[in-house]
């Protein structure tokens, strides 16, 4: 088994602090291969998963806790590397004033659409140019719950592996597949195999309770202020349409995802 190693750094200027650091910047990131994770929770979540961060970062005074002493014991016999820093340098990491006793960094993952296992659900959820990355891992969480394939990140989104996102996955980024992807390359793939795409929209829709839905089934949401382009929406194979009783003309992109997702799963228990 391999056996990696731990140290200590104290230095604010230490240039693994700098490198850590860096990846807050989403271009740094695409070019590292690499994402931060902060919180026991999230990294436990992981672990759970199968996934190990391969540089674990812990704030020396931290309160004992056997999950982490778990975490450490297996990032070191995965040969990773832990090291043992003050909470002030963590939090010139991650960028919080008041970070979490631990941090990790791992590896990003395949994001490429050949990558995915079309029949690991019935249900897909598709992003197309979601900006904010508090949605995106908020559909993940969604995906997550209704037992979805994945995620398929349409166009220009947000990073599924900002720290924002990540936080807001709740866990579920290390559960769920995700891929990017520009539009023509999306519909490529999608019509190369079985697929139903629906799109919540306003043009010919159909009420989207009852509706025809197939498995797999792609749920399709736009861009949170412009929704869909209609060349997007024309692409699609059903077109639902959800109420709006109050005085509000669209819901959040997220929250249609989500009451989308849920209506298809319980049309499939059915």
């Amino acid at each position: 088994m391999a056996s990696g190693f731990r140290r200590e750094i104290t230095g604010y200027s230490n240039p693994t602090v700098k490198y850590l650091r860096s990846l807050r910047d989403k271009k740094n990131r695409r070019r590292e291969g690499k994402f931060l994770v902060e919180g026991l929770r999230l990294l436990t979540d992981a672990r759970e998963t199968g996934h190990l961060p391969e540089m674990l970062v812990m704030a020396a005074g931290r309160d004992p806790h056997p999950l982490l002493d778990e975490l450490e014991r297996a990032v070191m016999d995965a040969g990773g590397e832990v090291i043992e820093t003050s909470a002030d340098i963590l939090s010139k990491i991650t960028g919080k004033d008041n970070p979490q006793a631990v941090a990790g960094m791992f590896a990003e993952f395949d994001t490429s659409l050949s990558a995915l296992d079309r029949t690991a659900g019935q249900i897909w959820m598709v992003a197309q140019a979601l900006r904010d990355p508090g949605n995106l891992g908020t559909m993940l969480r969604t995906c997550d719950a209704v037992g979805a394939g994945g995620l398929i990140l349409v166009d220009d989104c947000a990073d599924p592996f900002s720290v924002e996102a990540v936080r807001a996955s709740m866990g579920a980024v290390f559960t769920q597949q995700i891929a990017q992807a520009g539009w023509g390359d999306f519909l490529v793939w999608l019509r190369s195999g079985p697929g139903q795409l629906v799109a919540a929209s306003l043009r010919d829709a159909v009420p989207y309770r009852g509706a025809p839905y197939e498995a797999p089934c792609f749920l399709l949401v736009g861009n949170e202020s412009r929704g869909l382009p209609e060349g997007y929406e024309d692409a699609c194979d059903l077109r639902v349409t959800m109420p709006m009783l109050g005085s509000a003309d669209s819901l959040n992109a997220a929250v249609a995802g989500a009451v989308l997702a849920y209506e298809v799963l319980a049309a499939f228990e059915t």
